[in-house]
């Protein structure tokens, strides 16, 4: 019998729908990163999260899947092997080592919204000052040499933290981790926005923010809801425990910010929603709603400590990256190991009778801090030498918009 019998169309139809959902994600993240910096950089940064879209897209294509997903090289469970370059063998009928009841091009779709919109949220970190032609070389050194192995480590056939039992349903490890500490390290090595006595780096427009962070949050459910692969019960608890973290999450931000500065901000409920939304992604396919309540109260009360200390420590990364991303993924993939439940996903965690788990989860949370944090300096001193990463200080105080793209966002 020919395997693209074994096709489900149900299963097909969903993971094509949260494909498109997640698409969807990158270009609202466009608008949540754009209205949170200055008027002058508003299309820069824009720009960033649209054209990674398009680069990456043709990257995975090319290499990226083949990398990620392709056959095990010496079975070390580093990297993939070429068998799907160009995809290569990626078709109509599925690669049943992951989803044997979809086509193999529309796991492939699916895998590749994950790729694009995790370089564009390190871009968060260096707004406002990075050149572009450095931001294109480094996203693309970045997706091939840090991006597609972790993600061959995590989700591959034979990857090494799969094969150690490292839980991650949607992408704690491989996207938020991987992309929120790469930001830390990125803020780092380009240094701090040149600040004048004046300036004030305040969102220009929270209401670009916050449309921006509703697309993400519709979105979401098809991030964590589509990792099921398959139209059941698992993507229905996805979609449930997704936003019910985010709920919980925003709420504690609110609360906690308006003790500490005594008013609700409308910018803290969505960072809020965002962090929650990170922190229940790799926990997604392995926990109940009552834990997602938890890992939403954690994260939105850990994350806004992540800011505090950040703005203590005199990081500039510019939209909090590493706070919100880096801290939240963290601290959902160790509750992963420990609220997961066999009753959900098939896996237990401490609570289920399974302390070991957590363990694992540290590992993985460790082996991703290291390796995004040294591949990213690597990579960064390497686009530094070859066409410099920052802009000069004039193109600086004139805004990215105007000295790097020659347009305007509004008029004056």
């Amino acid at each position: 019998m020919p395997a693209n019998n074994a096709i489900n169309p149900g299963d097909t139809a969903w993971i094509l729908t949260s494909t498109a959902l997640v698409m969807l994600m990158t270009p609202g993240l466009a608008l949540f990163y754009g209205g949170l910096v200055r008027r002058k950089n508003v299309l820069s940064t824009i720009m960033h999260s649209i054209f990674i879209l398009a680069l990456v897209s043709v990257t995975w294509v090319l290499f990226g899947f083949t990398l990620a997903f392709g056959k095990d090289v010496n079975g070390w469970g580093i990297i993939g092997g070429l068998d799907f370059i160009g995809l290569r063998g990626v078709g109509k009928d599925p690669l049943t080592q992951y989803a044997p009841t979809i086509p193999g091009s529309a796991f492939m779709a699916f895998q590749m919204m994950f790729a694009v919109i995790t370089p564009a949220l390190i871009t968060g970190a260096f707004a406002e000052r990075q050149k572009f032609k450095a931001f294109v070389l480094f996203s693309l050194l970045w997706t091939l040499l840090v991006y597609s192995p972790i993600a061959h480590w995590v989700w591959g056939e034979g990857g090494w933290l799969r094969n150690l039992g490292a839980l991650d349903f949607a992408g704690g490890t491989v996207v938020h981790i991987s992309s929120g500490v790469a930001a830390l390290v990125a803020a780092l090595v380009l240094g701090p926005r040149v600040r004048r006595e004046s300036d004030r780096f305040e969102p220009h427009d929270v209401r670009l923010t916050v449309i921006g962070a509703a697309l993400l949050w519709f979105g979401w459910f098809g991030f964590n809801g589509g990792s099921a692969l398959a139209a059941n019960g698992l993507a229905a608890n996805a979609f449930v425990v997704t936003n019910t973290a985010a709920g919980m999450a925003a709420l504690t931000w609110v609360t906690v910010s308006w003790l500490h500065k005594g008013t609700p901000s409308v910018t803290g409920a969505v960072a809020g929603a965002v962090a929650g939304l990170v922190a229940i992604t790799p926990a997604s396919g392995f926990v109940d709603a009552s834990a997602a309540i938890v890992i939403g109260f954690s994260a939105g009360a850990v994350c806004y400590g992540a800011i505090l200390l950040r703005e203590w420590l005199k990081v500039d990364d510019a939209l909090d990256v590493w706070a919100v991303h880096g801290v939240g993924g963290t601290l959902g993939a160790l509750l992963t190991g420990v609220f997961a439940t066999a009753a959900i996903g098939g896996f237990s965690g401490l609570i289920d009778g399974n302390a070991g788990q957590v363990g694992k989860q540290f590992v993985a949370v460790a082996a991703t801090w290291i390796y995004s944090g040294i591949a990213t300096f690597a990579i960064l001193k390497v686009v530094d030498l070859f066409v410099g990463l920052r802009v000069e200080e004039a193109e600086e105080e004139e805004g990215l918009d105007a000295s790097q793209h020659g347009e305007v966002a509004w008029q004056s």
